[in-house]
């Protein structure tokens, strides 16, 4: 009588071996860390934008220029901000990776 093995069977073996070895590699922990917890650092009322300056209230010329100069001011603030929230969101991304990094086990103190 002669025996056969099924084809079905002998195909998954390499896959069954090859996945002890693979056990190794994907035994560590994982990671978890939040994505946008960054954002969460910003002040909440920066969310409001900054209000503008108000109309004057008379026709004259130096009410329209100290209606520029309040909005120009008003502008500065703005800006000023945008660069505080890109700042402050790129240093906390800059830590985050870093404690990634410095989180992740070696293999074989190379890898």
């Amino acid at each position: 009588m002669r025996y056969e093995t099924p084809k079905g069977l002998a195909l998954l073996l390499p896959v069954a071996l090859m996945t002890q070895g693979c056990a190794l590699f994907a035994s560590a922990q994982p990671i978890a860390s939040a994505r946008s917890a960054c954002s969460s650092l910003l002040p909440d009322e920066w969310r409001e934008g900054v209000p503008g300056a108000d109309l004057p209230q008379g026709n004259t010329v130096g009410d329209w220029i100290a209606f520029g100069d309040a909005q120009t001011g008003q502008l500065d603030k703005s800006n000023d901000r945008y660069r505080a929230a890109v700042g402050i969101v790129e240093r906390c991304e800059v830590r985050d990776r870093e404690a990634i990094a410095k989180s992740r086990k070696k293999f074989l103190g190379i890898f």
